[in-house]
């Protein structure tokens, strides 16, 4: 009878711990599961860079001019002048784009 005993006393505890680790990986899986997979930050291709260097240059900036001390002014407003074409773009696609779809519409 004593033996009995004392083999309860220790499979209970023995089994808390199982249920409660199962429980617990079952848990950490779920979670993982929902995660989303982080995506990799774009690398820039050289043909990029030289689009923009392109664009700037377009928009005035001269990058021959070295620093000058008006380096960071005139290689922003060049940025400013480049962004706002970019959004003449959009803007104009857009436009195009419910021009477009008014006379498809009866």
């Amino acid at each position: 009878m004593e033996s009995h005993s004392l083999n309860r006393r220790v499979e209970s505890p023995l089994l808390s711990l199982v249920i409660a680790g199962a429980v617990l990986m079952a848990s950490s899986a779920s979670v993982y599961a929902q995660t989303a997979p982080e995506s990799a930050p774009h690398r820039v291709t050289r043909a990029e860079v030289m689009h923009e260097l392109e664009e700037l240059e377009e928009a005035g900036y001269n990058p021959s001019q070295g620093d000058d001390g008006s380096y960071p002014a005139d290689l922003q407003a060049a940025e400013e002048k480049v962004a706002a074409k970019h959004r003449a773009e959009r803007e104009a696609a857009m436009n195009a784009g419910q021009n477009g779809q008014a006379k498809l519409s009866p």
